[in-house]
C-alpha cells in the first residue's frame, strides 16, 4: 500500500474515532439526564477519573473510578434534581486507542431540594480510551467553570413546571413543582 493511500485511510479511521467519541461524550451526558445509571458507568474505563469544578458545592469534586463517579452522581442527582447539559465545540485528537477532547458546556439545574436554580458554562477536558471491546470510553473528565449563578425558585412565583419526566402521577403533582 502506498504511503498516500495508507494516510488517507488512517485520516478515515481518524474520522470514524471522533464520531465514536462524539458518541461516547453524548451518551454520558444524556445518561447522567435521563438517570440511565448503567448506561452512564458503561461510558466510563473501569479506572475513569472525574474532576468537577463546582462553586455551588464550596468545594471541587474529586472522584477516582467508574463505581465512584456513578455512585456520586446517583445519590446527588436523583429524581428531585433536574439537569440539562448541553456540550458543543468539541476539540478532539485521535492518537492510535487513545484521545483527548475539549468541549463547551451549558448546563442547567433545577435542585428543588434547595429551591435553587443553577445555570452555568464550563469547559470539559477529558480523555478517552478505546477498550478491548473497540468501544470509545471516557477515561478522565473534567470541568472548569467560566461562570455559574444560582436563582431562588422563591424569587420565580409564577414558575410553574408544564412537564416533568420525574412527576409522581400518584401524587397529583410534580415532586418538583413549587406549589
Amino acid at each position: 500500500m502506498s504511503a498516500a493511500r495508507r494516510e488517507r485511510m488512517l485520516g478515515r479511521m481518524d474520522l470514524i474515532a471522533l464520531e465514536e467519541i462524539r458518541l461516547a461524550k453524548a451518551r454520558y451526558l444524556r445518561s447522567v439526564d435521563l438517570k440511565l445509571w448503567d448506561e452512564l458507568a458503561d461510558t466510563l474505563t473501569e479506572d475513569a477519573v472525574a474532576d468537577y469544578d463546582a462553586p455551588v458545592v464550596g468545594h471541587p469534586l474529586h472522584l477516582d473510578g467508574r463505581a465512584d463517579i456513578v455512585g456520586y452522581l446517583r445519590r446527588n442527582l436523583g429524581p428531585e434534581m433536574i439537569t440539562t447539559h448541553v456540550v458543543s465545540h468539541p476539540e478532539i485528537e485521535v492518537d492510535g486507542d487513545h484521545a483527548t477532547g475539549t468541549w463547551c458546556l451549558d448546563d442547567t439545574v433545577i435542585a428543588m431540594a434547595y429551591r435553587l436554580l443553577i445555570r452555568g458554562s464550563a469547559y470539559y477536558s477529558d480523555t478517552y480510551r478505546r477498550c478491548s471491546d473497540g468501544r470509545w470510553r471516557i477515561a478522565a473528565t473534567s470541568h472548569r467553570r467560566t461562570y455559574e449563578y444560582t436563582v431562588s425558585l422563591d424569587d420565580l412565583p409564577s414558575l410553574r413546571f408544564t412537564a416533568n419526566r420525574w412527576s409522581d402521577p400518584a401524587a397529583g403533582r410534580s415532586p418538583i413543582d413549587p406549589t
